[in-house]
C-alpha cells in the first residue's frame, strides 16, 4: 500500500529573503535620486578640463590645495555670479575656448577678476579619463581679442618657441613694482600685448605675462596658465612663482575659484530643494510615513470577510425583493397607512388589549382611550398624518413619530 507525502512543497523565497530584497531595492532607488539631485557637483571631479575641480595636468586643483595648505582664505565658486561688496575676494575665472565675452560680462563688477587664458589643447587618455594628452596650442590673438574685447580694443597673443626658463619681473609703474619671481622650464611661454593693457608682470624680453585692464582696472589677465596649472605646480619653482602672483594680486583678502564657465554651476532643481533645510525635515516625515503604511500592508488586521452570496435565500430575499420593487415604482410613502396599522396591532398585544387587537373599530376605541389616559396622540391623528404622506421623507416622519407614539403608550422607554 503505497502513502501519500504530506510534506507542503517548498517555496522559491523565503519571506526573510523577500523582505531583504525590498530593502535592498528601497536603499538603491534612495541612493539614485540623492545621486541623481547631485549629479553637477559630482561629476566635475572625473573632468579633465582647465578648471579648479580637475587634476589633469591643465586642471587648477594643485593650486587650491596649495593655498589650503598656506591657510590661505581659498573657496571653489559654483554660483552664480552676485553684486559686489566691500572686501570682495579675488576671482579667479578659467574660460574655455567656448566661453564668449558676454559669458564674462556679469563677473567685473564683483571687485578684483583675474582670467586665466586658456593655451593648451588637450584629449584624454583612452583608458585613463582624467588624465589628457597634449594636443597643440590652442589660444590665438583672434579668440583672446573676442574674448576680452570689453576690457581692451585688441589683445595679442604670443608664444616663444620650445622649452623656456625665463624670470618674472614687475612692472615699474605696475602694482607688482620689485616683485622678482623666477619659475621653472615652460614650454611655449604665452604673453600678451595690446593698447588696452598696463603690464603688471613682464619676462626677460619685457612682455607682458600678467596685465591689467585700462578701462577696467579691476580685471587683470594671466596669459600664461602653467604658473598656476597642475602640470607647473609640478616643480617647487613654479609653485613658489604661482603662489606669489596670487598673494599679491589677492592682498587680505581671499580667492575664489569659479568654475561656473567650465559648466558645474550649482543647480536647484526640485530635488535638491526637498533634500536640504528646511524642506529636508518635510521629506524625512513623508519617507517615514510611507514607511510605516508598507508596514501596516504588511499584516492583516481582523479576520478575513468570507464573501457572501449575491442572492440570498428565503424571506429575507422575498422582503429585499419587494422593498427593491417598491422602491423602484417609487411607492414608499403608500406604505405609511399600512406600517400605522401595523403599529397599532402591535400596541394592543403589547398593552394587553387581548382579542381585541383583531376586533377593528372596537381596537380603535380602546387605544384612543388608552392613549388619553397615557398623554399620547389619539390613533385616529396618527393614522390621517399617514395617509397624507406623499414623498418618502413624509414616510420617514410618520414612521418616527409612530415609534415614539408605542413607547409612550407600552411604556417601554422607561
Amino acid at each position: 500500500m503505497s502513502t501519500v507525502d504530506a510534506t507542503p512543497p517548498a517555496t522559491a523565497f523565503s519571506p526573510r529573503t523577500i523582505l531583504a530584497l525590498v530593502i535592498v531595492g528601497l536603499v538603491s532607488f534612495s541612493g539614485l535620486v540623492v545621486l541623481a539631485a547631485y549629479a553637477p557637483e559630482l561629476r566635475g571631479a572625473s573632468d579633465p578640463g582647465a578648471h579648479a575641480l580637475s587634476s589633469s595636468a591643465v586642471g587648477f586643483r594643485g593650486a587650491v590645495i596649495m593655498l589650503q595648505t598656506e591657510a590661505a582664505p581659498v573657496v571653489i565658486s559654483r554660483a552664480a555670479p552676485r553684486l559686489a561688496k566691500e572686501n570682495e575676494s579675488l576671482i579667479v575665472l578659467t574660460p574655455r575656448v567656448e566661453t564668449s565675452a558676454k559669458d564674462l560680462a556679469p563677473f567685473w563688477r564683483q571687485g578684483s577678476v583675474l582670467i586665466v587664458l586658456p593655451k593648451w589643447l588637450t584629449e584624454p587618455k583612452p583608458l585613463r579619463p582624467t588624465f589628457v594628452n597634449k594636443a597643440g596650442i590652442v589660444e590665438n590673438s583672434d579668440h583672446a581679442s573676442a574674448l576680452l574685447a570689453p576690457y581692451a580694443p585688441r589683445t595679442e597673443i604670443q608664444h616663444r618657441t620650445g622649452v623656456t626658463r625665463t624670470a618674472l619681473y614687475g612692472a615699474p609703474d605696475g602694482h607688482m613694482a620689485g616683485t622678482f619671481l623666477r619659475p621653472a622650464a615652460i614650454d611655449g611661454l604665452q604673453t600678451l600685448s595690446g593698447d588696452g593693457w598696463t603690464p603688471l608682470l613682464v619676462d626677460d624680453r619685457g612682455a607682458a605675462v600678467l596685465a591689467r585692464s585700462r578701462s577696467h582696472p579691476a580685471v587683470m589677465v594671466l596669459a600664461e596658465p602653467d604658473l598656476l596649472n597642475n602640470q607647473g605646480l609640478a616643480s617647487l619653482e613654479t609653485a613658489r612663482a604661482g603662489l606669489g602672483i596670487l598673494n599679491a594680486l589677492r592682498g587680505e583678502n581671499g580667492l575664489r575659484f569659479d568654475v561656473t564657465l567650465n559648466g558645474f554651476s550649482r543647480g536647484r532643481g526640485i530635488g535638491r530643494l526637498m533634500l536640504e533645510p528646511p524642506w529636508a525635515a518635510a521629506t524625512l516625515c513623508g519617507v517615514a510615513a510611507a514607511l510605516l503604511m508598507g508596514l501596516h500592508g504588511l499584516a492583516r488586521f481582523g479576520p478575513t470577510l468570507v464573501r457572501g452570496r449575491a442572492f440570498a435565500f428565503g424571506k429575507r430575499a422575498l422582503v429585499d425583493n419587494s422593498a427593491g420593487l417598491v422602491r423602484m415604482a417609487r411607492r414608499e410613502a403608500e406604505l405609511a397607512p399600512a406600517y400605522a396599522t401595523l403599529t397599532k396591532a402591535l400596541v394592543g398585544k403589547i398593552a394587553g388589549g387581548g382579542d381585541r387587537t383583531a376586533a377593528g373599530r372596537d381596537n380603535d376605541r380602546w387605544l384612543a382611550e388608552l392613549a388619553r389616559r397615557r398623554g399620547a396622540a389619539a390613533p385616529d391623528t396618527l393614522m390621517a398624518q399617514a395617509e397624507r404622506a406623499k414623498t418618502p421623507d413624509d414616510l420617514l416622519a410618520v414612521g418616527r413619530r409612530l415609534y415614539h407614539w408605542r413607547l409612550e403608550i407600552t411604556r417601554e422607554r422607561r
